[in-house]
């Protein structure tokens, strides 16, 4: 059966469902489809069930920190299977509950896998959607390694899913995956271990602040093995061995779980792009600055599907299909600014970051100034038993603009939201400088990293 809309989306994540309501609300026919339960990567196997994880790792670290500090009592301790049970309080009720968002606002919803017919058309399992505009927005999956043994890895969605948890863990990557998760087992009693072809973990974020991070990722009981390029995974009776291979030599860690943590790609291998005239590379579809097609004009796509500059974020995601929508409804007019988006690993302590590293800020010859402190003496590190927070920060020289900033320790996450405001609204650091904050609290530190 064939079915005419004015939109056709494919994938039910943020970038997709935004674009969907948008034009909907405008009077457009709307159909949308996903081989997936409807509700997208964050909201199922993202960063929604993550942070509940994150949330009882930090509560038990809590404890840790604050022993003979007043705290006392029996020790406090993560029970995997009731946390699972918690989590799944969020993640259950999602797919139904989209789908009926959806079909309440009149947006068709089809289910199975879809894939390009022609420029406007493609098809979802047995039925035939046409529409003047296609949304991809398919989100993302593991990237293939191309390593023996490939079959033994979990992917980190799988990881989400775990009933029970092993006492051995390697993480294969050194980026937000392995470092989030292999934070939320150490607290959890496993024997967390990261190997990361680089020399250095978390490559996008400062340099100074990784060299702290590292410092608690070790102290929380996480082995670190750095410059160490996996080579095969192999299953010998119930246990793993990941092979990897460093400085000439070849090393061996025997383990009870293998977490596919090193990195992941659009989900767009399935659509039969060509078919649909649609260009791509490995790094999504590949769009003007309209976050349009390059080669159907028909096509538009964002989130982990477009090879755009934004980094792969829900609030991006969500940013994207607004430009979209927009786009749509008014013709190409607006352009997705990508500079000012802050971004956190959701680690123990947690370390985030918005705008140029200092390399970054001295190749566009910007002329600067660095702010930079070790604050885990700190009162509001002190308090809570830190031992490690720091806080690197930049500041244009002729016009006390904010180029960059990059918090680590207690309520970075919430801290970095300050500095993009202050970014966004080009207010100087003097302004943030001179705010009244509440006090005592970790938000009022930043007077101070100013």
């Amino acid at each position: 059966m064939t079915h005419g809309f004015d939109l056709l989306v494919i994938g039910t994540g943020t970038a997709g469902a935004t674009v969907a309501y948008s034009l909907r609300k405008a009077g457009w026919t709307v159909a949308i489809a996903d081989k997936r339960p409807f509700g997208g990567t964050c909201a199922l196997r993202g960063c929604d069930p993550k942070k509940v994880l994150v949330g009882a790792a930090d509560l038990v670290d809590w404890y840790q920190r604050m022993r003979h500090r007043g705290i006392a009592g029996e020790h406090a301790h993560v029970d995997w299977p009731e946390l699972m049970r918690f989590k799944r309080t969020f993640t259950d009720p999602v797919p139904e509950d989209r789908e009926r968002g959806f079909q309440g606002a009149g947006i068709a919803t089809f289910h199975g896998s879809a894939r390009f017919v022609d420029p406007r058309t493609i098809q979802v399992d047995d039925q035939t959607l046409t529409g003047r505009h296609i949304v991809i927005a398919a989100g993302a999956s593991p990237r293939t390694l191309g390593i023996p043994g490939e079959e033994h890895l979990t992917t980190s969605e799988q990881f989400l899913d775990l009933d029970t948890l092993p006492r051995r863990i390697v993480f294969v990557g050194g980026g937000y995956i392995a470092a989030e998760f292999a934070h939320i087992t150490a607290r959890a009693g496993v024997e967390a271990r990261i190997v990361h072809r680089g020399l250095r973990p978390l490559e996008g974020f400062d340099p100074d602040l990784v060299a702290q991070w590292k410092e608690a990722t070790q102290d929380a009981g996480i082995a670190l093995e750095l410059g160490a390029t996996v080579q095969a995974v192999e299953r010998q009776a119930d246990r793993l061995i990941v092979l990897a291979r460093r400085g000439g030599e070849t090393h061996m860690w025997e383990t009870d779980l293998v977490v596919h943590a090193a990195g992941r790609v659009p989900e767009i291998d399935k659509l039969d792009l060509a078919r649909g005239n649609v260009q791509f590379n490995r790094r999504g579809v590949i769009v003007n600055d309209h976050l349009q097609s390059v080669s159907n004009p028909a096509v538009y796509a964002g989130g982990d599907s477009g090879a755009t500059g934004g980094l792969r974020l829900t609030p991006v995601a969500g940013y994207d299909g607004e430009v979209i929508a927009a786009n749509l409804l008014e013709g190409n007019h607006r352009r997705p600014d990508y500079r000012m988006v802050p971004t956190v690993v959701f680690s123990i302590p947690p370390l985030a970051a918005i705008g140029l590293q200092e390399d970054a800020a001295r190749r566009e010859g910007l002329r600067f100034t660095v702010k930079y402190g070790d604050t885990s003496e700190w009162y509001s590190s002190r308090r809570v038993g830190n031992k490690y927070s720091g806080y690197k920060v930049l500041i244009e020289e002729e016009t006390e603009h904010i180029l960059g900033a990059h918090v680590l320790g207690p309520h970075a996450d919430d801290v970095i939201n300050l500095f993009a405001l202050a970014m966004r609204l080009g207010a100087r650091a003097s302004d943030v400088r001179h705010v009244l904050y509440a006090y005592p609290s970790v938000s009022g530190d930043v007077s101070y990293m100013v």
